[in-house]
């Protein structure tokens, strides 16, 4: 009976949690850091659970006689004993990366330079990673995504290629001439199928979450999201193991937000599977000796003809030994399944709350944990119902001190209204440089980017050229292409390509106004080298600034396009399109998830690219985005979160303090410099200066505070109510460690009563009192810590009694490994954070107000270069 046929007596039903997989040992906390990366180490976000599993397996070949060739692990002389590891399960969001390892593997041959999709397939002895609907039985390959053709079926071979007829343990369908499936597509419907009785075909079809069933025949018979032109690159991966028989990869995850057909989410079953590709064991051969079998029963025998860690850069593999055959049995049966769980949908709290929404307005750098923390609020009628509109930092605040909303999100201290305004501190958590580079020569990612302020503000003034188009820029024609090409950045970071292309001209960052960018350029400007090499002073090397940025003042919470150049083109697309060239490699874009986005899928934001219309008379040309990167070269920086980066596993580059010391972010960098902040007046902002940060070998230099900021006078009082509970209830059960309803996810250190972050802690309870009660404050500023009130009423959360010093790392220690164990959460744990889109329920004269702001904005940005010339 074939697969198909057993999955459709089964009736397609996707069913709950499987009762244990046998070769699952118990789950295993995983190691995850709260904050993503030391030193560039991707780590994930949220993670509560982790799994472990072993298998003992070989391969055998059945001789003539009945008796049986067993190959075992060269390494070891014995079967192969596999172990695979995956650091978190549960509550999973969608493009989300969890870190998959494995020991015990065969060592891999003849890599392919692009390991992702079909791409992957002319490997040999790789590990297949795959996501798969479904739990225990009801995983089969009919259930796991792959995006091509080539990966699930073989159409019209030649019957001495045909290995998979070969498989010891196929099932009678499976070796048919024509099988895989039953009923078989008519020649009719997939004409490239031979039933002549000349060439074999294996189909192994995809069945859709809605049970429909694509015969992957041909391109006209794949899901949707198979196609070429899909919106992601494919996730699933033929891995490569070491010489030891180890490997790791970052596995990305997808809902059916971003795969409709494979149907993940919080309701349906899914796992990761594991494929290791050891080689099919081949049925009874038909003579006694290897030189008398058949073609395809030696095809069967083959066992590689690349050397282990070699390249493959001759073509073919052999085909038993690679993963075109993930699916046949020989390999399927060795498989580990990975259960996997997924959060809610973005859009819950809609569903399941009818109520208005309260938005505060205000820092992207709060999203991961609003996903988090919302349904903490729209799940409990006690409380309102929270939503996060993210905006620029100066526009949410301009919201709430018009009375246009309950509260901002902001990490610093802005310029006061007619109120007085009261700052809790919410969330510890910060930016990063974030990076996709690969290594020289095929050998993986680089995993310890260090940068330096003069580094940065040579991105950000567009002072390398991208091309020979900006290097006709007047005062730049001897400055470098790309960073790569610097010999600044070289020294820093050995070992890199040194080829400049567009993308490592600039760095991809925020188009509006943010505290991020306010924060970035502050810690540009503490550096002397920097300034002075944007003041005019050519660096060691000869390298200048971009004149237009001549002498520019920083810090600024806004970062301008001011290159006025337009190059001479020489293409039929240039000269049809004279632009200002610099700007286009810069691209700057509205929100931070887009560059997180940009670094998963190796996509510059570049605007260089020249796309044709031959459809008009004459034809017309436009710029677009460049192509995404093909794996193996990429090179991207972009300005992230820490909470997007542990969340999608981005790398992120240490940052310099000292000369010669760099800070990644982790627990302790993070509490070293929280421990710099300072408050000066009773209800603002602990402040963290840069120059303390900078004079630190521990202090991360982007490390941020997101305040609640609320008006502590003439707030209607049920605004100042629920601004109270928030503040409250977001620093107290919200600071517990986890990816579930209500806590708070990797990219964030614990704001606790209790050592480093003692003085935050304090300062939110006295601030949520303050707001409560509407009243002016009339202490002197002390700037101290106070008492924690007690709870309010209407759901508000007593803050829990005095917690160990321990529990919160001191500047000192180091980063926590394991988080402790949360309180168990509500069973739907988490929504999607609003984007910059206002609410559906704001009032029309707020959506004048941000659309006036946003319009003044547009306007200064475009016509700044324009300004500049006329001056």
């Amino acid at each position: 009976m074939s697969r198909l046929r057993r999955t459709a007596l089964a009736g397609l039903a996707l069913v709950a949690l499987a009762s244990g997989l046998a070769l699952s040992g118990p789950a295993a906390p995983a190691s995850a850091m709260t904050t993503p990366i030391p030193e560039g180490v991707g780590r994930a976000a949220g993670a509560d659970q982790g799994w472990t599993g072993t298998k003992t397996f070989t391969r055998e070949f059945v001789k003539s006689d009945g008796s049986v060739t067993t190959f075992t692990n060269p390494l070891t002389a014995a079967p192969y004993k596999m172990t695979v590891n995956v650091d978190h399960t549960q509550n999973l969001r969608g493009r989300e990366r969890v870190d998959v390892s494995w020991s015990g593997a065969q060592q891999s041959a003849g890599r392919a330079a692009d390991p992702y999709g079909a791409n992957g397939m002319n490997q040999e002895y790789p590990v297949v990673v795959l996501q798969c609907r479904g739990q225990g039985d009801d995983v089969t390959p009919e259930t796991c995504w792959t995006s091509s053709i080539g990966q699930r079926s073989l159409v019209g071979v030649s019957q001495s290629s045909a290995v998979w007829r070969e498989d010891e343990y196929a099932s009678d369908d499976d070796k048919a001439l024509v099988g895989g499936m039953t009923p078989m597509p008519s020649t009719e419907d997939c004409p490239g199928i031979d039933q002549s009785g000349l060439l074999a075909t294996h189909l192994t079809p995809f069945i859709s979450a809605k049970g429909k069933v694509y015969s992957a025949c041909d391109a006209a018979h794949m899901p949707p999201e198979a196609s070429t032109e899909s919106a992601f690159p494919p996730a699933e991966i033929a891995a490569f193991s070491d010489a030891d028989g180890k490997g790791s990869v970052q596995f990305e995850v997808r809902t059916d937000v971003e795969n409709e057909s494979l149907g993940c989410n919080q309701k349906t079953d899914c796992s990761i599977v594991v494929v290791p590709i050891s080689g099919i064991s081949c049925d009874q051969a038909s003579a006694p000796r290897d030189q008398d079998l058949t073609p395809v029963e030696k095809a069967c025998r083959k066992t590689g003809q690349f050397l282990p860690g070699s390249s493959n850069l001759l073509g073919a593999p052999d085909a038993a030994v690679s993963p075109v055959y993930w699916w046949s049995e020989s390999n399927w049966r060795n498989r580990f399944e990975v259960p996997i769980t997924f959060g809610p949908p973005p859009d819950v709290c809609d569903i399941l709350d009818s109520r208005a929404p309260t938005g505060f307005y205000g820092s992207e750098l709060l999203s991961q944990a609003a996903l988090q923390w919302s349904p903490a609020y729209c799940l409990n009628k006690k409380r309102f119902k929270f939503q996060l509109n993210q905006m620029p930092d100066d526009a949410g605040w301009q919201l709430m001190t018009s009375g246009g909303g309950a509260a901002a999100l902001v990490s610093s201290e802005h310029p006061a209204g007619a109120d007085p305004v009261g700052y809790a501190p919410t969330a510890a958590t910060g930016f990063a440089i974030g990076y996709t580079i690969d290594k020289p020569g095929n050998t993986g990612e680089y995993g310890r980017l260090r940068l330096n302020p003069r580094l940065l503000a040579k991105l950000l003034t567009l002072s390398y050229t991208g091309s020979t188009f900006g290097a006709q820029h007047p005062g730049m024609a001897d400055n470098p292409w790309a960073i790569m090409a610097d010999p600044e950045f070289q020294k820093l970071n050995p070992g890199l390509s040194t080829s400049g292309i567009e993308a490592g001209a600039a760095l991809l960052s925020l188009s509006n106004s943010s505290d991020i960018i306010d924060q970035l350029t502050a810690y540009i400007a503490t550096d002397k080298d920097a300034m002075d090499f944007i003041n005019g002073k050519p660096d060691p090397w000869g390298m200048k600034v971009n004149p237009s940025y001549k002498k520019l003042s920083l810090p600024r919470a806004e970062w301008p396009l001011l290159d006025d150049f337009v190059p001479t083109g020489s293409t039929v697309c240039q000269l049809a399109n004279p632009q200002v060239y610099l700007n286009n490699l810069a691209a700057p874009v509205s929100t931070l998830r887009k560059v997180s986005d940009a670094l998963l899928d190796g996509w510059p934001n570049v605007q260089t690219r020249c796309d044709t219309d031959i459809s008009t008379d004459p034809p017309t040309f436009k710029l677009g985005r460049i192509d995404r990167q093909p794996y193996g070269s990429r090179f991207l920086l972009g300005v992230v979160s820490l909470g997007d980066a542990a969340r999608y596993g981005l790398r992120t580059a240490a940052l310099e303090t000292k000369p010669g010391h760099y800070v990644g972010a982790t627990d302790r960098s993070l509490a070293a410099a929280l421990k710099l902040g300072t408050q000066k007046k009773k209800y603002g902002p602990l402040v963290i200066d840069q120059d303390k940060v900078r004079k630190s070998t521990t202090a991360y230099p982007g490390t941020m505070v997101v305040y609640t900021a609320a008006r502590l006078q003439n707030l209607e009082q049920e605004d100042a109510d629920k601004v109270a509970q928030f503040i409250r209830v977001s620093t107290t059960e919200g600071q517990e460690q986890g990816s579930g309803n209500g806590e708070l996810p990797g990219g964030f250190l614990p704001i606790t009563a209790k050592g480093v972050t003692a003085p935050y802690y304090a300062s939110a309870q006295e601030v949520a009192t303050a707001v409560e009660a509407q009243k002016e404050p009339t202490a002197k500023p002390t700037g101290g810590s106070t008492t924690p009130p007690g709870g309010g009423s209407d759901g508000s959360v007593t803050p829990p009694p005095a917690v160990p010093s321990d529990t919160v790392p001191s500047a000192s220690a180091s980063p926590s490994a394991v988080p402790s164990a949360p309180p168990a959460a509500t069973p739907m744990p988490a929504t999607q954070a609003v984007g910059s889109d206002l609410a559906g329920g704001l009032l029309p004269a707020l959506i004048l107000i941000g659309a006036v702001g946003c319009a003044a904005t547009a306007l200064i940005r475009v016509g700044a270069p324009f300004l500049r010339g006329r001056r």
